[in-house]
């Protein structure tokens, strides 16, 4: 387990820490409807792992699908910060982009396969990897 990290939404108003399980080793994406539209990267914290320092009243349940992961967005800027996962309902994936210090524009990501997802098909599956290569540099 990692020191917490701060993070917050783009407008400030949710502010929280977040004490993650590896730090950004765990960063991915998922192929999901809703990570495919949302195009974030994830990091992995514990269920208890997260403390709202401020505007935890302003997050905004959203849910489909099997309503099991809850998907929480700012009311007032609309930016996703965080999701209580379905794979694995006692750990939280964090917006890597909301967090002071990370980028989510690493070098390569595993993205996992959230179409046929592990709980309906039993098995985990990933779909692809993502690459990020800034301009100038090298494929």
């Amino acid at each position: 387990m990692t020191a917490p990290t701060h993070g917050s939404c783009h407008c400030g108003t949710v502010q929280f820490e977040v004490r993650l399980e590896d730090g950004i080793a765990t960063a991915g994406r998922c192929t999901c409807s809703l990570c495919a539209r949302r195009g974030a990267v994830t990091v992995s914290a514990p269920l208890d792992g997260i403390t709202y320092l401020a505007g935890e009243d302003r997050l905004t349940l959203y849910q489909f699908g099997t309503r099991t992961a809850e998907h929480y967005f700012c009311s007032i800027c609309g930016i996703y910060t965080h999701h209580r996962r379905r794979s694995n309902p006692d750990q939280i994936g964090v917006n890597l982009a909301c967090l002071d210090g990370h980028t989510p524009f690493l070098p390569e990501l595993p993205v996992s396969d959230g179409q046929r997802h592990s709980k309906d098909t039993g098995v985990e599956r990933q779909a692809g990897r993502l690459i990020f290569i800034p301009e100038g540099e090298a494929p």
